[in-house]
């Protein structure tokens, strides 16, 4: 009897062994991570947004509304400034205003500039209205039902203010407000610090945003969105077509019950990390924020194979010297589909610092071009002055036809002591060389660009040669006819 129930105990964990193989896609080195131009533009389109956020925040915290730069240097890894602060606010001179305060030769000082304070006017308008408070704490109510033990350290609250819209003051503004929801206690087990603990669990609220589609689509199946130049293999198109059809476990139910390594267990953590950043503004989130959130959810490891086998549910994008995670379902061709109140003004704030990058190049290119024309080797700038140096010409090409038409009296009384070649080789200098300064004079136009008023002045020079070429022919005709009677009157004498 005995030997039978250890034959019938090895044979179940073979059963539950070879399940395991079977249920698990083994060839994760197989996938290939594949670039989406699309997604990393999303991520990219942030680049610096954040630090200078932080350091608006900071500046606008004091009572001047000014820092020192000093100040401002000392707190370039708290603020997460990527190189030195002077350098960061130069170059986006669109937010940041240097100047010395008292006209005193001391350290400058930085302020904002008014469009920077306008938006941040209505930031925060929005942190202060009735339903973004309430949406905020909504959301952190949800986080907090996801959680093993219905707590989170607000250290973690920090790290993830960013990617849940939180104000800086909303331990203050937003929390006491809501007693009913959550509360803060001191002295836990995460670092001896603060911890937010849910008060009271909503069944209302404990609702997926994937529950929430399934309603209006009548299944609950995953969106898969793979990159442009993604390969699948046989085996692995099998593998997820087997594991969409796995059963839907939500995110708010305890699944400690699964089997661990299990495709069952895989896809409940494929649907909580879905439903975290459903939560987040901007549909993204740092990697690292990610997996120490896991670690609160006794998810860490989890969170990690999650992103090694669905590539067609989340892309880890590289960009901006870290390593960001985005739900791909909430973006179409790199733009967000339900674009978040606050994330509009965080576009604003990206689009003012770049917009007035561009605007600050094309003056210093105007004023290279200006500073060129003085010095006589650029073009001439703006239609304006390309109009006033033609005109200049306009004035100099009559100069050079009324010193042609007396030259040419003289020439013609010297006719007959001078030989009729000579003549024609002098004319023929002489015009050639007024004409190339006419093209000299005229080659100064802006660049690109041919004026109405040069249009004129090359069209009536063209009349004007034509005409003296025509009246220059019928001469020599008269004085060659004159030649002739004056020989057959000789030959009859």
């Amino acid at each position: 009897m005995h030997f039978l129930l250890i034959l019938l105990r090895s044979r179940l964990h073979h059963h539950l062994f070879f399940q395991q193989r079977r249920t698990l896609y083994d060839a994760v080195a197989s996938i290939k991570c594949v670039r989406d131009r699309g997604l990393d533009h999303a991520v990219e389109r942030e680049r610096h947004l954040k630090p200078v956020m932080n350091l608006k925040s900071l500046i606008i915290s004091e009572p001047s509304k000014s820092l020192p730069l000093s100040v401002i240097s000392q707190s370039e890894e708290a603020l997460q400034i990527p190189f030195r602060s002077i350098e960061f606010i130069r170059k986006y001179p669109s937010i940041f205003q240097e100047f010395h305060p008292g006209n005193l030769n001391i350290h400058p000082h930085i302020k904002l500039t008014p469009a920077t304070l306008a938006l941040n006017s209505e930031e925060n308008l929005l942190y202060q209205s009735v339903n973004y408070k309430q949406e905020i704490a909504v959301r952190l109510l949800k986080l907090l039902m996801l959680c093993r033990m219905y707590k989170l350290p607000i250290s973690l609250l920090e790290r993830l203010k960013w990617e849940l819209g939180l104000p800086g003051d909303y331990e203050k503004a937003v929390i006491p407000e809501f007693p009913d929801y959550f509360r803060v206690i001191s002295g836990n087990s995460f670092e001896n610090g603060k911890t937010l603990e849910l008060v009271c669990w909503s069944d209302e609220l404990a609702v997926s945003e994937m529950e929430k589609k399934a309603l209006k689509i009548g299944k609950n199946e995953f969106c898969l969105k793979y990159s442009n130049g993604f390969e699948m293999d046989k085996k692995y198109k099998k593998w997820v077509d087997e594991w969409q059809k796995l059963p839907y476990v939500s995110p708010y139910q305890n699944a400690m019950h699964l089997v661990a390594k299990s495709d069952e267990a895989d896809k409940w953590a494929v649907v909580v990390l879905h439903e975290v950043l459903s939560l987040f503004v901007g549909k993204k989130a740092e990697k690292e924020n990610l997996l120490y959130l896991g670690e609160c959810l006794g998810l860490r490891s989890r969170f990690k194979s999650t992103l090694l086998h669905h590539p067609g549910i989340f892309y880890v994008s590289s960009k901006i010297r870290t390593r960001t995670v985005v739900l791909k379902e909430a973006y179409k061709r790199g733009m967000l589909i339900e674009r978040h109140p606050l994330m509009q003004l965080r576009f604003k704030y990206a689009h003012l610092m770049n917009t007035m990058k561009e605007e600050s190049k094309t003056k210093s290119d105007q004023q290279k071009i200006g500073t060129d024309l003085k010095s006589g080797e650029g073009d001439v700038e703006g239609d304006e002055s390309g109009e006033e140096e033609n005109a200049e010409v306009c004035d100099l090409s009559d100069d050079y036809e009324e010193e042609d038409e007396d030259e040419e009296e003289e020439e013609e009384e010297s006719a007959n002591k001078r030989g009729r070649s000579s003549r024609k080789a002098a004319k023929f200098g002489e015009h050639n060389a007024k004409r190339s300064v006419v093209r000299r004079l005229d080659g100064r136009n802006f660049r690109g660009t041919v004026s109405r008023s040069s249009t004129r002045f090359s069209g009536r020079t063209n009349n004007r040669d034509d005409q003296v070429s025509t009246r220059r022919s019928a001469e020599r005709l008269d004085v060659s006819g004159n030649r002739a009677r004056s020989k057959r009157e000789r030959t009859t004498t």
